[in-house]
């Protein structure tokens, strides 16, 4: 990929110096333990400087109101922010990224016109509301019940794991239209406003203590019909353009801020060891420590050939599938290897850094936090299925028995 980028090296130089003047260098500080209320502000200040520079929508086009970069472009910018270490704007991700896949490909010019420009003026943050309870990995089985009443969708159910959902103010929401239909067949896709009545929010405590997911109950939410994206019971074509929105994106800067991350791994291992002599000097600490090295090396790999192969005209096929595993795995043991580096300090009740990357340093914390990717996004289950089925040509796995 490295030569495809090469006349970019002018526009990296530009996106470097952008951040360089405009990300605030005390910004871990001011981060560091920060209330909820303080976090949401944050993120809409630097999500506004992002759009005053031109880089806060890369990836849309520019009639509306996007920078309308190149695909190279895009690669090379987040490369940047990355190496800056800049927030990552968490608060907007579903607002950048599934929004504007699904309402470009699917929705009515209405639709477009009255939330595209929201989005990108700071004023709409959105949440999804796809898995239920007894409907995560198979999403095709979900129970939430649209029922259409003249120009209304009665709807009553519940959704689990949406992210932000107490910040936002919509939700793009799927549900069942067609009861007796299998599967995907009658699922809708809507867009619900959180402050319609008969919404309720429950956050779910998780064992960082931290609550970023909710449960979204619905009693009789009145829908307008105008609100369906694209047609009736034809909601999973629509679902699919939205999770496949970020092309490898997101996980390239996520490899990108491992790869630096890893100093602080260093960093740790030059310590004391209660033993004497420094942590670094034992075996099994320099052995884990290459093994990261070596597997982050291998990442980045993975992620190149990826992209290189989305800039000449291929399809991805399974390597998404593939990288989300290596990099649930990678993540993991690199935290517990802080852990390990950290001692007993680790252990102890520290700030988090809100808006940073998953390897903030408070390795209990981003310990914890790094199973969270062993489920979100498509579990590693799932996504082995996905190799084994589409890569391997393996026999597909035998679906349950309905019970009697």
């Amino acid at each position: 990929m490295i030569n495809e980028l090469k006349h970019l090296e002018g526009f990296r130089q530009e996106v470097r110096s952008w951040l360089q003047a405009n990300l605030p260098a005390d910004w871990h500080e001011r981060m560091t333990g920060a209330s909820e209320e303080e976090h949401v502000a944050f993120q809409k200040f630097w999500f506004r400087r992002m759009m005053d520079g031109g880089y806060g929508a890369p990836h849309w086009p520019a009639e509306w109101g996007g920078s309308g970069f190149s695909f190279a472009q895009q690669i090379v910018l987040y490369e940047e922010i990355a190496r800056a270490g800049a927030p990552r704007l968490i608060l907007y991700f579903i607002a950048l990224y599934h929004v504007p896949a699904t309402l470009l490909a699917w929705g009515t010019d209405e639709q477009r016109q009255r939330h595209l420009p929201a989005v990108l003026s700071g004023d709409e943050i959105w949440c999804q509301g796809f898995s239920e309870p007894n409907a995560g990995s198979d999403l095709a089985s979900l129970r939430c019940r649209a029922e259409r009443r003249g120009d209304r969708y009665i709807v009553n159910g519940q959704k689990t794991w949406s992210s932000n959902a107490h910040h936002a103010r919509y939700c793009l929401l799927l549900t069942r239209t067609d009861p007796a239909a299998t599967k995907a067949r009658g699922i809708s896709y809507m867009i619900l406003d959180l402050q319609t009545p008969g919404v309720s929010l429950r956050p779910i405590k998780q064992i960082t203590g931290a609550s970023h997911f909710n449960e979204i109950f619905l009693d009789d939410v009145e829908i307008p019909v105008e609100n369906l994206i694209g047609p009736e019971h034809g909601g999973w074509a629509v679902a699919q353009s939205t999770l496949s929105s970020e092309r490898g994106l997101t996980i390239l800067e996520l490899a990108e801020r491992m790869r630096h991350g890893f100093q602080m791994l260093l960093d740790a291992a030059q310590s004391p060891s209660p033993l004497g002599g420094r942590l670094i000097d034992d075996d099994e600490i320099r052995r884990r420590l290459v093994d990261i090295y070596a597997r982050i090396q291998a990442l980045r790999l993975l992620v190149n050939n990826m992209l290189t192969r989305v800039l000449e005209g291929a399809g991805a096929g399974v390597e998404p599938s593939i990288i989300k595993v290596y990099y649930s795995d990678l993540l993991r043991d690199f935290t517990e290897l802080g852990v390990t580096l950290g001692g007993a300090k680790a252990q102890y009740l520290q700030p988090v850094l809100m808006g940073g990357g998953n390897e903030t340093g408070y390795w209990m914390q981003d310990y914890l936090y790094s199973w969270a990717w062993t489920i979100s996004g498509g579990s590693s289950e799932i996504q082995r299925n996905i190799i084994a089925e589409r890569a391997l040509d393996l026999p597909r796995e035998p679906k349950l028995a309905s019970a009697s």
